[in-house]
């Protein structure tokens, strides 16, 4: 039997686009369940956020590669995502764990990926880049079956209406719909359809996408576990590589724009992506002891259960205030989200 995941009460909170992620490490405060991972990202209830990152800290020794495992906040485990990826590098370069133009590799879903914090932006942003892998294409490579049909205007919408669909996995699965305009209306019609479509037992990502320029893509998502979301690393990722798989982009950087921001997307002909943008750190903290109470009282644990210590519980920074490497303050106050 697996032993439950359990984790600190100190976290970081980033975002890329305003697509962002809580960076826990394990320790000794909670369990992660899908109730109580559902808590933690609430908006109202909890911190807020559109998932949670792990750092998997065996023996306390943070050092390359780094392992993680990845949150919806539905509380749903999922393979990976490139804004949360981005985040955590953001949170090692905030650790002094890694340096500015010096790559480090993380491993998430069983793979090895190369990241690098490329260098420091304007407005307290920071570049990082991280190297995908390689695209794979076909509902087989989504977890899906190939007897349902997928050529152009064979796949039907729910309206009957055929749509030209692309299958493709980044890491996790995706379904492009090639689109000669993009409508709110259309989103919130075929995100949550094929999101659960037969044709994707796992589930899928799902971005409405049309040319927007002779190397810029532009882009509305329906993420799986989450909903409409305005940003998204690995959709950025999955519909750069769809439309050069398609030839209708060639190999090389693609701008892919969404309501968030753009991000930079590299294809190689062989199909290997790095995704590229800025990460925005938040703010540090950690969660109330009440609330620690309440997520315990939630798995019928006791509530005076005393916390583990040690290297693993270390706080990432005072709740109200901290000092990060360039001695400049992150303030403990909560953005305004995307809600």
């Amino acid at each position: 039997m697996d032993r439950p995941l359990v984790l600190g009460r100190s976290f970081f909170k980033a975002h890329g686009h305003g697509n962002d992620y809580l960076v826990f490490e394990e320790g000794g405060s909670w369990a992660v369940t899908p109730q109580t991972t559902q808590v933690v990202c609430h908006r109202q209830r909890g911190v807020g956020s559109d998932g949670i990152v792990v750092l998997l800290s065996p023996g306390a020794v943070h050092t390359p590669p780094f392992r993680l495992r990845m949150f919806n906040p539905d509380g749903s485990e999922f393979e990976r995502s490139g804004n949360g990826l981005r985040v955590l590098g953001a949170y090692l370069f905030h650790r002094g764990w890694v340096g500015e133009r010096d790559p480090f590799p993380v491993e998430v879903g069983g793979d090895l990926l190369g990241m690098e914090i490329l260098g420091r932006k304007g407005g307290g942003l920071l570049d990082v880049g991280v190297d995908m892998g390689e695209a794979r294409f076909g509902l087989a490579a989504t977890g899906g079956g190939e007897e349902v049909p997928v050529a152009p205007g064979v796949f039907s919408g729910p309206d009957g209406a055929p749509l030209d669909i692309q299958p493709i996995s980044v890491g996790n699965p995706h379904c492009v719909v090639f689109r000669d305009d993009l409508r709110e209306g259309d989103l919130l019609a075929l995100g949550p359809y094929l999101t659960v479509h037969p044709a994707f037992p796992r589930g899928v990502n799902v971005q409405l996408a049309r040319k927007a320029g002779d190397r810029e893509v532009q882009i509305l998502i329906w993420e799986r576990g989450v909903g409409r979301t305005t940003a998204s690393g690995t959709s950025a990722c999955a519909v750069a590589c769809a439309f050069v798989h398609r030839g209708l982009i060639s190999p090389g950087r693609v701008v892919v724009r969404m309501e968030g921001g753009e991000f930079s997307v590299r294809v190689s002909p062989h199909g290997s992506v790095r995704l590229e943008g800025p990460v925005q750190p938040v703010l540090t903290g950690a969660l109330a002891d009440e609330l620690l109470e309440a997520l315990r009282a939630g798995l019928g644990s006791d509530p005076d259960q005393k916390e583990e210590t040690g290297p693993q519980e270390e706080e990432v920074g005072d709740p109200g205030r901290h000092e990060g490497r360039d001695g400049t303050c992150v303030s403990h106050r909560l953005r305004d989200s995307k809600e």
